[in-house]
């Protein structure tokens, strides 16, 4: 297998494992994100909020939740909604530090979108070197085949 550098020597088996551990992780990802709810509730215990992957699927008011002002009711409910779903956003930044490993967790780019425009900047530029090489490798061998 002359001609084929690294590429001959690629552990298949490895490498379709690999592939299986990967699909496999984000069936379990996928499974545990149906699942999870966001919850909060105000300091008096008037308003409570679940919020889960369909949305707000559960919305509690106290009796005397009603004694409070039509602003001041919707001003609660807003932040507990709010409040449920970073919640909902905190259980799955760590569902999926655990599915991928904290360093290699995708959200933490949603705290620090720069870190993220990093990374593709890198990607793009490994891609960049990558494509040059085969561009250069593809040109020798049409030269070398006096094409």
């Amino acid at each position: 297998m002359d001609g084929f550098g690294d590429f001959a020597n690629i552990d298949i088996d490895k490498l379709l494992n690999g592939a299986d551990g990967q699909f496999a992780r984000m069936e379990e990802l996928q499974k545990s994100m149906a699942v999870l709810v966001g919850r909060a509730e105000d300091e008096a215990g008037l308003v409570k909020a679940a919020y889960g992957s369909e949305g707000l699927s559960e919305l509690e008011l106290h009796p005397k939740a009603l004694r409070l002002s039509a602003g001041e009711l919707a001003e609660t409910i807003k932040a507990v909604v709010h409040d449920a779903t970073q919640d909902l956003q905190t259980q799955i930044s760590k569902t999926m530090g655990e599915v991928f490993g904290e360093e290699d967790n995708p959200m933490k780019y949603l705290d620090d979108p720069d870190a993220a425009l990093n990374q593709i900047k890198d990607a793009e530029a490994a891609y960049n070197r990558t494509f040059e090489d085969v561009m250069g490798e593809l040109d020798r061998i049409r030269r070398s085949l006096d094409l």
